[in-house]
């Protein structure tokens, strides 16, 4: 297989199979997410531990697939006719909240030395791994209760808000110009969602039946509509993250109102049976072991970190869901949600550095903190709603 280390490849995926087999079994008593089981077995298996598989142009490849299937995921599960009004004005609101604490913790650690841009570490420690709760909260049934709909517009607001930031000011050197190209994207996919919300009453019925053939149209369409929006904002610039969330969003608009389970099966099958997965193991082949032990700056500012994120993201959630949440346990555990980062600060830290606006110790402790953030927070949110989340369902179904 040229150009291709084929026993990287399999132990990746052979990986991805363990984590599955590990959560089928372990994660109902434990509730452990299987995205944290990939996260660990790729530092196991990186170059770092164990040495038996390499991150190559191959394997970043389907990483990178992988990081725009879950943020199109990301943006499928926000449903703007279930999260519109509160959810979204509360998200919003606390973001912002949330911007300001982190320029103003980034500002402070900055006059210390602590580190070196204000701008990339606060914008890190600002976001919110929507994109990566997702599978999290679909397997524990949140995605579908009131707490689910409150987080999920805390987390829309928390990961569109940081690409836009991203696209607009980290990326770019001319931000007016920037905004400009964001303008002519945005224009182009809403026109793209317009046609598919108009043309879908005629067309889907055609598309339902291939379904179940070798065809698969459906599906096939939808993956070149992740493709060709993650395509064209590469083109014009723009982050390939935004591609990928606009797509979803585009689809679950087309979708709307119509029983499309099949049709997500499928979706799910390609995206959390194989790519989404890739995703996660190389993420944690390419956390930077090595430095976190031997820098002793890295490893101190760590813990700090970790405890940045739940005081950014969290205290948000426990000052402005009083009416939303009355149960203080319930506001916690959407804080604890809401300060699960990886992804973007991945991204982030990757930029810093390229500008060499970050020291190296800052970018491990920034990402490992995030790993942390989702080995662990998730973790404790699920424990806190634990005896709650049948109740919840049962009244929002009910509804």
């Amino acid at each position: 297989m040229i150009g291709i280390d084929a026993q990287s490849a399999l132990v990746i995926v052979s990986a991805a199979a363990v984590a599955s087999l590990i959560a089928a079994f372990v994660a109902p008593r434990l509730v452990l997410p299987v995205v944290v089981i990939e996260l660990v077995l790729g530092i196991c298996i990186g170059p770092q531990v164990l040495g038996i598989a390499q991150v190559d142009a191959a394997t970043q490849f389907f990483s990178n697939l992988g990081l725009g299937m879950l943020f199109f995921f990301a943006g499928y599960e926000i449903d703007f006719e279930r999260i519109k009004g509160r959810p979204l004005v509360l998200g919003s609101v606390g973001w912002i909240v949330s911007l300001g604490l982190a320029y103003g913790i980034a500002g402070f650690l900055f006059l210390g030395d602590v580190i070196k841009s204000d701008l990339y570490t606060g914008s890190a420690m600002a976001t919110t791994a929507i994109g990566t709760l997702i599978p999290i909260l679909r397997d524990s049934g949140e995605i579908r209760t009131r707490f689910g709909t409150l987080l999920l517009g805390a987390g829309a607001i928390g990961e569109f808000g940081p690409i836009l930031l991203v696209t607009l000011v980290l990326t770019s050197r001319h931000p007016v110009h920037e905004a400009a190209i964001l303008i002519l994207f945005v224009a182009l996919a809403v026109f793209t969602g317009v046609v598919a919300v108009r043309s879908t009453p005629r067309t889907w019925v055609f598309l339902e039946r291939t379904l179940e053939t070798s065809s698969q149209l459906a599906v096939r369409l939808a993956v070149v509509l992740i493709f060709g929006l993650v395509a064209l904002a590469a083109e014009l610039g723009l982050d390939l993250l935004l591609g990928g969330f606009v797509a979803g969003m585009i689809t679950r608009q087309a979708l709307r109102g119509r029983e499309v389970a099949i049709f997500e099966s499928k979706l799910t099958a390609i995206g959390y049976g194989f790519l989404i997965p890739f995703f996660f193991v190389v993420s944690g082949m390419e956390f930077d072991v090595e430095s976190l032990v031997t820098d002793v700056g890295a490893l101190l500012k760590l813990p700090l970190f970790a405890a940045c994120f739940l005081i950014i993201r969290g205290l948000p959630a426990l000052l402005f869901y009083r009416r939303e949440l009355r149960a203080t346990r319930d506001r916690v555990a959407l804080g604890f949600f809401c300060a699960t980062e990886l992804p973007l600060v991945v991204a982030i830290t990757t930029i810093a550095r390229a500008h060499n606006d970050m020291r190296v110790s800052t970018a491990t402790a920034l990402v490992g903190a995030a790993i942390i953030s989702t080995l662990v927070y998730p973790l404790v949110a699920l424990r806190l709603r634990r005896d709650r989340v049948p109740a919840q369902r049962a009244i929002l179904e009910a509804s």
